[in-house]
């Protein structure tokens, strides 16, 4: 039975300069799974899908909502 997750992921992204500071900031996600394990790799392949050119990402599961 699948579940749904909420996932938090801290992202770190360089704007392009190699001397330029970071963006570092989190999102929430929603995300479908059957497990924990699966609702990390969800909320992951999500945030690399909308940020693709961020260098580092952090998933936090923290609660079960259904």
């Amino acid at each position: 039975m699948s579940h749904t997750y909420e996932a938090f992921v801290d992202i770190k992204e360089y704007a392009g300069a190699a001397s330029a500071s970071p963006r570092i900031y989190t999102e929430r996600y929603e995300v479908d799974a059957m497990s924990v394990s699966g609702a990390d790799e969800a909320a992951l392949s999500k945030a690399t899908g909308i940020h693709p050119k961020a260098s580092e990402f952090d998933v936090r599961i923290t609660r079960l909502l259904k």
